[in-house]
């Protein structure tokens, strides 16, 4: 009777209305006027509503906000370029325990949501990526030792250069980083399985394990600076990105980029120092007259 919410509809001439039941206009202009309504009581009587309610007035917010069906406030912030926003979140979950009363909990939503809640999932999912990227390789060369050549020879070179570009502030530690460092795994491993796999023919055409080796550093030095050169410019536009949601194409095109040139550079000099501790000596599975025909067939596959 007061709100004007319609109850019904009725059609007059092929048109459908509504119907809505009010009081006069004139008797519901203020608060005081409800206690002069009447509803209809028991044995069909009609009973003014002040003989049973009262009105009172309190303050109260216009809308009340939820989150995760909580009651909540919600508070945005900006942080600056230089912090990480695993920083902030840090910094603002210890001033709530300071803060907030007993039984008070805060949480999270988009990025910062998604950083703590995938975040900690980043040591796992690193280690377990190396470990698959391992097995493979270990099924591939047929040996446990040429993996970790492969592996510790180029990724935590490749790791490390994208991590120094991160701690000068050029970016910062977040979801998108992360995705990128898995992806680097992968992107910088390929330049070991080039010196490496190539060192091996080169011992089984009857190879020196040290002739070996550097030959097959000189040999594989252009692919390898070719296939960096073209990831590089592949993912560079990504750290040239603005607008909507550059920060996180900024993440992951310097992770990329860093990554992959500082690995490409120690990977060249790395590997053959870790592939003349750890790789086995092969043995020459041709005979002496057929290894420099051997040798310069696979030169020019190399190169084709």
């Amino acid at each position: 009777m007061v709100g004007g919410n319609y109850v019904n509809r009725f059609s007059i001439q092929g048109r459908s209305y509504k119907v809505i039941p009010q009081i006069k206009r004139a008797e519901r202009l203020t608060p005081d006027q409800l206690s002069q309504m009447y509803i209809t009581g028991s044995d069909h009587r009609l009973v003014p509503l002040s003989t049973f309610a009262s009105l009172r007035s309190t303050v109260e917010p216009r809308e009340l906000k939820k989150f995760q069906q909580l009651n909540a406030v919600r508070i945005q912030g900006v942080i600056p370029p230089q912090v990480p926003l695993d920083q902030a979140l840090g910094f603002l979950e210890n001033e709530a325990k300071k803060i907030l009363p007993q039984g008070f909990t805060i949480d999270f939503a988009g990025e910062s949501r998604q950083l703590r809640t995938e975040g900690s999932k980043f040591l796992g999912t690193f280690l377990l990526s190396a470990i698959l990227i391992y097995l493979v390789l270990a099924a591939q060369f047929e040996s446990f030792r040429d993996p970790f050549i492969i592996l510790a020879g180029s990724v935590p070179l490749a790791i490390s250069g994208a991590l120094l570009f991160s701690f000068l502030g050029f970016t910062t530690l977040n979801i998108y980083s992360q995705v990128g460092l898995i992806t680097l795994v992968g992107l910088v491993s390929k330049n070991g399985i080039l010196i490496v796999q190539f060192a091996n023919q080169l011992q089984e055409a009857g190879k020196q394990k040290l002739e070996a080796i550097i030959e097959a550093a000189g040999t594989r030095l252009r692919p390898i600076l070719m296939t960096t050169a073209a990831t590089v410019v592949g993912h560079f536009p990504l750290v040239l990105a603005t607008g909507p949601g550059a920060g996180a194409r900024n993440s992951i095109g310097i992770m990329l980029v860093s990554g992959m040139i500082v690995g490409t550079v120690f990977t060249l000099l790395v590997v053959p120092s870790i592939y003349m501790l750890v790789a086995r000596t092969r043995e020459a599975v041709a005979s002496p007259e057929a290894v420099d025909a051997e040798v310069e067939s696979i030169l020019e596959m190399s190169h084709v």
